[in-house]
């Protein structure tokens, strides 16, 4: 019997609109929805690309202001030449036939020049404006594929987190004796047990476990959707104190599918509880604990506010009313 079924699993598709020139590579469009699938490296090929263009459309529009400059001067310098000629009119008439025709075809070079350079000017000035567009679109696009970057960055720890808190949750119920590596949630401290309780073991415990909350609670059989047994819900004010029930060592401590904040604590001999719906959890794995210690308080969660708690035996989960004695 599997200790959990796998739960459903929650996978980000980023889609980017992105030009032809800019496509994801390898990547084919999904079938339901024709966007295109992308990862984290896909992304950061495209923005590279993205990167690549907008540094040479500033290079060219660099250049270009240089040679803006320089057509400018050359055109104020012909123009003022030209001026000064054409205002002379026909006073070269005086050296003769030769003087005027050489002094017209002088003004008519000049003259066409003059038009070169205006409509090369022009055409600087019209590429110039294109490319400012280019690259104020590429800019646009490349804080675009930053932020889908570092999104498709959060989303893949979220999923190899979860992936994590499984791992972490199937290897509690190992009888290795291991600690799991995972990341604790808040420690807390240590109470002694009557040793008398101690001796038979947990198996001896059937019937007589106490209540992990003090005081009156209400319970309810539960069985959540992604577990493989029935298991209790205690009713209990927000906060309520959360105990063992039995001396045990941590061996998951986090957030965990639908059981939410929950802690498992080994008791030896293939015994497992687990107490989950938590609001807070004041232990983290490896931590040994007595009978009647804190493990946390009790939550919110879709069951409603209480505690959730099962009761499993290698991966069998037991029905823990009859260990209560209900």
């Amino acid at each position: 019997m599997t200790v959990m079924n796998a739960p459903r699993r929650l996978f980000a598709l980023v889609s980017l609109s992105t030009a032809s020139a800019f496509a994801l590579p390898n990547a084919g469009p999904d079938p339901a929805t024709g966007a295109m699938p992308a990862t984290v490296g896909d992304v950061a090929q495209v923005l590279e690309r993205v990167r690549e263009e907008d540094q040479k459309a500033s290079g060219r529009l660099a250049t270009l202001a240089v040679e803006a400059g320089q057509v400018h001067a050359l055109l104020l310098a012909r123009g003022r030449i030209y001026v000064k000629m054409a205002r002379a009119g026909l006073l070269p008439v005086g050296g003769g036939i030769d003087a005027l025709v050489d002094h017209a075809s002088h003004l008519e070079r000049l003259r066409r020049a003059l038009s070169r350079d205006l409509g090369r000017e022009r055409a600087i000035a019209a590429e110039r404006i294109d490319l400012a567009k280019q690259h104020a679109s590429l800019s646009d696009r490349r804080d675009e594929l930053a932020t889908e970057q570092a999104a498709l960055a959060r989303s893949n720890a979220a999923i190899l987190a979860a992936e994590d808190r499984e791992t972490a949750f199937r290897h509690a119920f190992s009888s290795s004796g291991e600690v799991a590596a995972h990341t604790a949630v808040y420690g807390s401290g240590f109470g002694p047990m009557d040793p008398s309780d101690l001796a038979g073991g947990f198996v001896a415990q059937r019937g007589r476990l106490p209540f992990p909350i003090e005081g009156r609670v209400e319970i309810r059989p539960t069985r959540l959707p992604n577990a493989d047994g029935p298991g209790l819900f205690m009713l209990a004010p927000m906060g309520a104190v959360v105990r063992t029930v039995y001396p045990g060592r941590v061996a998951f401590a986090d957030e965990y599918a639908d059981y939410g904040r929950a802690v498992i604590l080994d008791h030896g001999g293939g015994y497992y509880t687990v107490s989950a719906n938590l609001d807070a959890v004041d232990v983290k794995v490896g931590d040994e604990l007595g009978g009647g210690e804190r493990l946390g308080t009790a939550g919110q969660g879709a069951t409603g506010t209480g505690l959730y708690f099962e009761l499993r035996h290698g991966a069998d989960t037991l029905r823990a009313g009859p260990w209560f004695g209900i």
